[in-house]
């Protein structure tokens, strides 16, 4: 088999065979295919697009090329979630312990944030002690005993999608369907869940801006998943604005242990009931989505959610006072208030805009040899459909610094003021299965 006939077949819009993509995946990573090759490939993927079934081989192929994470010791039918990513998604703290407090088990793998703010692991460090590096062996008896850990990827995942992606990242070919939706669901496969909820954000500080592009990439993971033997659904949610009133780590932490104990944040609060509820389903545990949503609200008003969280953090060596004394998880030195400059009603917030703020005060990293700040961050007073007053806060910054100007410029440069009233925006778009 030759690569450059691989590469004319799908310039010309043929559809490869298993055979095609296992050789060029397995070439690719072995470097026995140049970049050369790999970038006309991928560039003639970006505009002929590939079929469910190619698009399932691929990840397939991409899972194979490394580790796969034998989960088969943990008891019970495991279930992973995902979200692409958005501003304030604090929604792990808040599923996991969930989740778990129904006797559903809950292994997470997750990563660090190249971005506005940390990621999964970078905002549990915000706890002192908390270890997010484990052996496979204790992971897996932390899962079996108290239903849920939180881990770093171990292990050499999907090698093949990380040297794929620094290729496309470099040739102009992220923004392929396909190669988008089998970079991300080849981890996912890889980290060995039987089925996987995915939180697919659709606006303006999500990856895909508008909805329909959102829902094409929901349907290419769904049919990855299911086309490979895992059961999976797509929650389309909302991320025109940040979710819920807190972005950046610590004060994450805070506002998803806040939700536990029963405060009503509504959109995090939403949310984060509609995807457990989900996942508690897959894990048939409860026969339906209905059943499943009434025994987690219970289980956060009897507190059982909580000490699922509580257990987390004990188990996994952290300052377990730092949860029941939210107080004491890490602060910033000086609390900055952007004002409004004129009254009305707040018609948008560009969350893009208010993450690149967090950033700016050290939330999140520029390079990845950046160092996190658990403590800064920022606080919204105002959400879409609020009205507000000359002088009255949109956002407080929680900040190392005195004054933080770029921050402070920026999020006057994400807050749009109308002098009509805008309706708060849908939260849950849609669901794909």
């Amino acid at each position: 088999m030759r690569m450059y006939d691989v590469i004319v077949k799908k310039r010309d819009g043929g559809e490869l065979t298993k055979e095609e993509i296992e050789f060029f995946v397995d070439g690719y990573t072995k470097g026995e295919i140049p970049d050369y090759q790999a970038s006309a490939l991928t560039m003639a993927i970006y505009f002929q697009g590939m079929t469910p079934e190619e698009t399932a081989t691929l990840t397939q192929a991409m899972v194979n090329s490394g580790e796969t994470i034998d989960l088969s010791a943990i008891d019970g039918k495991k279930v992973d979630k995902h979200s692409t990513g958005g501003v304030g998604d604090k929604v792990t703290f808040i599923v996991g312990p969930l989740v778990a407090s129904v006797g559903i088990p809950v292994a997470k793998m997750s990563g660090r944030g190249l971005g506005h703010t940390g990621g999964t692991l970078d905002k549990l460090e915000s706890i002192a002690g908390l270890e997010i590096e484990m052996t496979k062996e204790r992971f897996i008896e932390n899962v079996n005993k108290h239903k849920l850990a939180v881990a770093g990827q171990t292990g050499n995942l999907a090698p093949a999608d990380k040297k794929l992606y620094a290729l496309r990242d470099v040739t102009g070919t992220v923004n392929s369907l396909p190669l988008i939706a089998g970079s991300i669901m080849s981890k996912k496969i890889a980290s060995g869940a039987d089925s996987i909820v995915l939180d697919v954000k659709t606006g303006s500080g999500a990856f895909m801006k508008t909805l329909e592009d959102s829902e094409a990439l929901a349907r290419e993971m769904v049919d990855i998943g299911n086309n490979l033997g895992r059961q999976t659904i797509a929650v389309i949610s909302d991320m025109n604005q940040p979710l819920g009133f807190e972005v950046g780590n610590a004060n994450e932490i805070k506002e998803a242990a806040e939700i536990l104990q029963g405060k009503r944040v509504e959109d995090l609060r939403e949310l984060s009931l509609e995807i457990a509820s989900h996942m508690a389903v897959l894990a048939e545990v409860f026969a339906s989505y209905e059943d499943a949503y009434a025994a987690l609200e219970q289980n956060i008003e009897n507190g059982k959610a909580f000490q699922s969280l509580r257990t987390l953090v004990e188990s996994q060596g952290g300052d377990v006072s730092m949860i029941d004394n939210l107080d004491l998880l890490p602060k910033a030195k000086y609390e900055v208030a952007v004002e409004a400059e004129e009254a009305g009603y707040i018609a948008a917030i560009d969350a893009e805009s208010i993450g690149i703020a967090a950033m700016y005060l050290g939330a999140g990293r520029a390079t990845k040899d950046d160092q996190i700040n658990h403590g800064v961050g920022i606080t919204l007073k105002k959400k879409i459909g609020d009205p507000v007053k000359a002088g009255e806060a949109l956002v407080v910054l929680l900040s190392d610094v005195e004054t933080p100007q770029d921050s402070i410029d920026k999020v006057k440069e994400a807050y749009t003021i109308a002098q009509e009233k805008v309706s708060k925006p849908k939260l849950i778009h849609n669901i794909i299965k």
